[in-house]
């Protein structure tokens, strides 16, 4: 049986093309497709969307993550979005034909290849975490680059793979294996970051608000941005998160300009969206033409 798995690498570059070119091209390997890449230069960060065979797939992903430390020092990198390395996250993602078990497998081989190829320190998360407190990655990267130097030989924080000191200038990856992830952002109609980061810590679960949903607030292109992460988007819905930003926003006199998918989302999100805000009654993913097709 053929397997299909994802790999949504995210890298610490998201202002120069030719660096992100040339992670790309590393990361040719036969029996992987490039699906999507995504550059952002606020953020100065790239999602870049990987699909292929189990195997194939790893070996792209270790490559892409040297490349990256080649060419990207942590030393000099300014951006909106938190980062510890060079090559920040890792995650692999079931598709067809393998578990989350296997994902799980696939990225113990990969943070262990990093480290043994580039000398990268590297952690395990989300499903693949060997501590609890390391199933969020947010907690693995407290501090960002600069606070994991300082810290990284204290032992709540040494790495899963490596010796307790980052890369001097690629600092530290986590890889990890997930279900699939929507990365949604949504624009106010107003330059506040403090409002951003408010509407953030209401709508996020780690603070009492949805399910599912991880959340911070930037400054973007000049507007206030949420930026979320929605985990599992069969339990809280894509058009549920709007509308509770929608509202929280209102409560300090803004409304949200417009929203944005960073990396792929899957049919099944919209479908729903189109229920939720249509209102159709009895609708099932059988009445969408493509899919009848």
């Amino acid at each position: 049986m053929p397997t299909l798995v994802e790999c949504v690498p995210n890298f610490s570059e998201g202002r120069n093309k030719d660096v992100v070119d040339a992670i790309v091209v590393a990361m040719k390997v036969d029996g992987v497709w490039l699906l999507d890449r995504e550059m952002d230069s606020d953020h100065n960060r790239s999602v870049i969307t990987l699909i292929g065979d189990r195997q194939a797939i790893a070996e792209a992903a270790i490559r892409g993550v040297g490349k990256a430390a080649e060419l990207i020092d942590l030393t000099r990198h300014q951006g909106a979005h938190p980062r510890m390395g060079a090559a920040d996250v890792v995650p692999f993602i079931p598709i067809e034909g393998v578990t989350l078990e296997d994902c799980v497998a696939i990225s113990i081989h990969v943070a262990e290849e990093i480290w043994k190829r580039y000398k990268i320190p590297t952690y395990l998360y989300e499903a693949a975490a060997r501590l609890p407190e390391r199933q969020n990655l947010e907690n693995i990267r407290r501090g960002q680059f600069e606070g994991l130097r300082d810290e990284i030989a204290l032992p709540a924080r040494r790495p899963d793979f490596g010796e307790p000191r980052v890369h001097p200038t690629a600092g530290a990856t986590v890889v990890g294996a997930r279900k699939p992830l929507i990365a949604y952002n949504v624009f106010l109609n107003t330059p506040d970051v403090d409002i951003a980061k408010k509407v953030a810590k209401a709508v996020r679960a780690s603070s009492g608000g949805l399910r599912f949903v991880k959340g911070a607030g930037f400054s973007v292109r000049g507007l206030a941005q949420v930026s979320m992460n929605l985990t599992d988007f069969e339990q809280t819905p894509i058009a549920r998160v709007f509308e509770y930003v929608k509202r929280e926003a209102a409560r300090y006199g803004v409304l949200p300009l417009s929203s944005e998918i960073v990396g792929l989302i899957p049919r099944k999100a919209l479908e729903q969206a189109a229920e939720w805000f249509l209102q159709i009654e009895n609708f099932d993913s059988s009445l969408v033409l493509e899919n009848r097709l």
